[in-house]
């Protein structure tokens, strides 16, 4: 668990679930003793400790998407906040969501401004969450370093996610982002390191072109890079010339 003040009033803490590494987030509030939960692991009881223990009252459940890493809420339910989330990710996980929100919708609560940025790509129903125009909780679509998969349940293709990332990186370069998984990063970051947005820049790196299969199904990789956990992610094309972005290890390379 971590936290980092991100303004004289907002403070931002982190609990991440040790097997998935997925991040749940509270977002408190000071100026109005309110707070607001991001997705949920599992691994957020000492979020739901300091809740209790602060006397802080959250006002909503932000749901980024639908994957079971990601909508753990039994340690939430006692809190009675609503869940907010995009209208397919109820039915998808088979939880009941009080509120859907829309493309661009901005509203507030717990006396923050946020909005709802529809980011496709990793699953269809992805939504990113800007808060107080300078904090952009990204769920699975981008982390530090590496970018989400779209061949995950519910994925659709990489053209959605890169035009996903790319509005997300259009916001200013010190915003600060807070991925589905692992640590924080900056948009002036990304655009600077992350080798997927490098080498979807016109010219930066030659791609690849290493025939491989993907699951057992032949395919040609671009761009082998890192992932969150350490591991590999990787940029390939499918036989039927659709591009994906994968976990390495789906991926075999010829020796």
């Amino acid at each position: 668990m971590s936290a980092a003040m991100s303004s004289a009033h907002l403070e931002i803490e982190r609990a991440e679930h040790p097997g998935w590494l997925s991040n749940t987030y509270l977002l408190f509030n000071s100026a109005t003793q309110q707070g607001v939960l991001i997705d949920g692991n599992g691994a957020g009881g000492p979020l739901v400790e300091r809740i209790h223990a602060e006397g802080i009252e959250v006002t909503a459940i932000l749901l980024t998407h639908h994957h079971a890493d990601h909508v753990v809420l039994d340690e939430y339910l006692g809190l009675g906040a609503p869940i907010l989330a995009h209208p397919d990710t109820g039915p998808l996980a088979g939880i009941d969501v009080n509120r859907t929100l829309a493309d661009g919708e901005t509203f507030q609560t717990a006396g923050l401004e946020i909005e709802a940025l529809y980011t496709p790509g990793h699953a269809s129903d992805h939504i990113a969450f800007l808060v107080e125009g300078t904090e952009l909780f990204t769920g699975d679509v981008l982390f530090r370093g590496t970018v989400g998969g779209t061949r995950a349940p519910g994925g659709t293709h990489l053209a959605d996610l890169r035009a996903s990332i790319d509005r997300l990186l259009a916001l200013p370069p010190d915003t600060v982002i807070h991925p589905g998984h692992c640590e924080s990063t900056t948009v002036a970051t990304e655009l600077a390191e992350n080798p997927f947005v490098l080498a979807w820049k016109p010219g930066v790196a030659p791609p690849l072109h290493e025939p491989v299969t993907v699951s057992g199904e032949p395919a040609e990789l671009f761009l082998w890079g890192p992932d969150y956990d350490g591991t590999h992610k990787a940029w390939v094309r499918l036989a039927d010339g659709v591009d994906h972005t994968v976990g390495g290890s789906r991926v075999v390379r010829a020796a």
